[in-house]
């Protein structure tokens, strides 16, 4: 047992000689729980890539665990992060039962408000826009555990968008199932609903910024003409 009563976690000694008053403490102790969360993610999703990429998947689930921490989120939630794209890309129903007897109740809640289809594996899932219309329905009446998992989902994949606009260009629209403006329209309606709902500026500002970016490398004579008038 450690100086912190803990069993079987080794952590980094405090320097007892730093100048320091006191010592903050990390909101959750990353224990076997999390770890276990972040291997069952990475088999889940051991074989997908970002779109049209060579990136492997896993480091969007992770980047989402992160916003996640630090936007003050608990175990649970980040947990929820790590999970929230297994049950509507890697089997559906099936998955949430693995989801909520492997990490309880709560977390499968999570991932499952955070889906906006549960089709089984291999199934053909519904039309985009019909999907997206469901889900933001769903958000206006959703947990808080859900809504900071979809804000942290949704900055993680907004600046991912943006910094492949600053690189490669419109082609990047090219990836996706859905034409630039109805993919704009649908993070634009998500920011909005997460407003109305009071999630923390922690993630709403930097996803703010990163849709008006989107919307300027998109439509930049657009954006040019609201500069003149």
């Amino acid at each position: 047992m450690d100086k912190d009563g803990q069993t079987g976690l080794l952590l980094c000694p405090v320097d007892e000689g730093a100048a320091m008053t006191s010592v903050i403490r990390p909101s959750f102790l990353v224990d076997a729980r999390f770890s276990l969360a972040v291997n069952f993610a990475g088999h889940q999703h051991a074989f997908q890539t970002r779109k049209s990429t060579s990136i492997p998947y896993i480091c969007h689930p992770l980047g989402v665990a992160s916003l996640i921490i630090e936007a003050g989120g608990d175990e649970d939630q980040a947990i929820g992060g790590l999970l929230h794209d297994i049950a509507e890309d890697c089997g559906g129903e099936y998955q949430l039962t693995r989801i909520e007897e492997m990490f309880g109740e709560r977390v499968a809640a999570i991932v499952r408000g955070c889906s906006d289809s549960l089709t089984a594996e291999f199934e053909i899932k519904p039309p985009w826009e019909e999907r997206k219309e469901q889900h933001l329905a769903h958000l206006w009446t959703a947990s808080d555990d859900v809504l900071i998992v979809t804000a942290a989902d949704k900055v993680h994949n907004a600046r991912s968008i943006v910094t492949d606009l600053q690189i490669e260009g419109d082609a990047v629209w090219d990836r996706f199932n859905a034409e630039r403006h109805q993919i704009i329209w649908y993070y634009t309606s998500v920011l909005a609903i997460l407003k109305d709902r009071g999630v923390s500026d922690v993630l709403v500002r930097p996803l703010d910024h990163a849709i008006k970016n989107m919307k300027k490398r998109s439509f930049p004579n657009n954006h040019q003409k609201r500069e003149d008038d």
